[in-house]
């Protein structure tokens, strides 16, 4: 049973002393590129960001198209709307002239 005591605070010292050291060791260095890979790498960055600036230009451009169509949409509309208007007066007047 006393065997059972001493084996844990040492499992427990172990384990601590393990945690401290590797918490307190130097971080792994950070790979080293080359000038080529970063190159490489800042290329793609700004190929990316071209992309995105392509990306909302277009979203602009489609935004502008759609008030455009809402705006001939609401004019097509009020041009419809006089059309019937004026079919209809003219049925009503050439009902009352047949009279």
């Amino acid at each position: 049973m006393q065997n059972n005591f001493t084996i844990r605070p040492n499992l427990i010292i172990t384990c601590l002393a393990l945690l401290l050291g590797g918490c307190a060791s130097d971080p792994a260095p950070a790979p080293i590129l080359s000038g080529e890979q970063m190159l490489s790498e800042s290329q793609g960055i700004a190929n990316l960001g071209d992309r995105w600036k392509k990306g909302k230009q277009l979203v602009e451009r489609g935004n502008v198209l759609v008030r455009e169509g809402q705006n001939k949409i609401a004019e097509g509309n009020r041009l419809i709307e006089e059309g019937e208007k004026a079919k209809l007066e003219s049925e009503e007047s050439y009902k009352n002239i047949k009279k």
